[in-house]
């Protein structure tokens, strides 16, 4: 049977504003009849993938999400000596194999071969990519099987390998995520509040008006946000190498809890200064149908301090979850800041032994 790794995490963020909505605002949920903050699972993944904790840990065994392959294909080419058109029409063929190529792009001068959606290119996908172009512009066919030739469904690239992809018209090489990632909620009543603010010219002159040289308004909120982040450790080893490369899934698990416990979403850091960490970490590994705990905090907590009691109603959730449908887990290892439990170090270590050689 598959085996799960099921992350809760609980983290405080001050007055800040790292994920915005269209307005520029925090974005939020109404949750159990009450306004709440939240964070996106599309930031708090992006977040992840450019912490220090996966580029430095999984240095080599990133993708890239981007609509300019075909742009890095045109420029590797023109420096190799193709002309103009040469170049243009090989990166044309090979951005086709990962999307649709934007027509528009293409007639602007300079012209740029892009493709219409982001694609997940992984280092392989990528290097057999340039090998095929520069085998074009030395005179080779292109071969009619060329997507099968470039596009993989298992290689090594972990963050592809983690969070999955869509290729729309080539459906045979998407990936299912391995790991999923919940949208992070305050656990209690929370609103947007409004920041206004000034700026000075530094150059006014005393006997000009005393007026400020800019007026605006933004948006920021603070509290306590949990996160739920759930692990297929099968599904991420096969995703990885179809052969099953559990040495770099081990890295890839550690990695995930690391990045989630000390990136945040980079939205108007510079203002705000937001480098919040989980102040709380539940590791549960196990293989019954994993579950959230975000029940715990349909009714919004309350009180004096609300990690302490968000960390209460986590448990206690946990547990009637447990007295409810039997163990919900096999094991468990717990981090909690705020009464000395328990250590990052052990929780990575906790989750990277749930994948076990073959």
């Amino acid at each position: 049977m598959t085996r799960f790794v099921q992350l809760h995490f609980l983290t405080v963020y001050p007055p800040s504003n790292p994920n915005r909505d269209d307005l520029g605002r925090p974005k939020t949920a109404i949750y159990g009849g009450v306004p709440r903050l939240r964070l996106s699972s599309q930031s708090l993944k992006r977040a992840a993938r450019m912490s220090d904790a996966m580029r430095e840990g999984l240095k080599g065994h990133l993708g890239e999400r981007t609509q300019r392959i075909g742009d890095e294909v045109r420029s590797r080419l023109l420096e190799r000596g193709a002309s103009e058109k040469e170049a243009s029409t090989i990166a044309r063929d090979i951005a086709d194999i990962f999307g649709k190529v934007d027509e528009a792009a293409i007639k602007k001068d300079p012209p740029h071969v892009r493709i219409r959606q982001l694609a997940f290119v992984s280092p392989e996908e990528r290097r057999m990519a340039f090998e095929w172009a520069d085998r074009m512009l030395a005179g080779e066919k292109k071969p009619d099987e060329i997507k099968h030739l470039v596009l993989r469904t298992a290689d090594g690239a972990v963050d592809v390998a983690m969070f999955g992809r869509m290729l729309a018209d080539d459906a045979e090489f998407n990936r299912e995520a391995a790991v999923q990632v919940s949208h992070a909620i305050t656990t209690h009543k929370a609103v947007v509040e409004d920041d206004y603010y000034t700026a000075v010219d530094d150059l006014k002159r005393p006997a000009e008006d005393m007026g400020a040289g800019f007026v605006g308004e933004a948006g920021f909120g603070s509290g306590v946000y949990y996160l739920y982040v759930c692990i297929d450790t099968d599904l991420l080893v096969c995703n990885l190498n179809l052969d099953g490369d559990r040495a770099l899934a081990r890295r890839a698990v550690e990695a995930v809890v690391e990045a989630f416990a000390t990136a945040t979403p980079s939205g108007k850091r510079n203002s705000y200064n937001h480098h919040a960490r989980a102040g709380y970490i539940r590791a549960e590994a196990g293989d019954v149908q994993p579950r959230s705990l975000a029940g715990a905090f349909l009714l919004p907590v309350t009180g004096d301090d609300l990690m302490a009691a968000s960390v209460d109603a986590l448990e206690t959730m946990a547990g009637q979850f447990d007295r409810a449908y039997g163990p919900q887990a096999d094991a468990c290892e717990v981090m909690n800041v705020g009464t000395g439990a328990g250590t990052l170090h052990a929780v990575k270590s906790f989750v990277a032994g749930q994948i076990a050689d073959a």
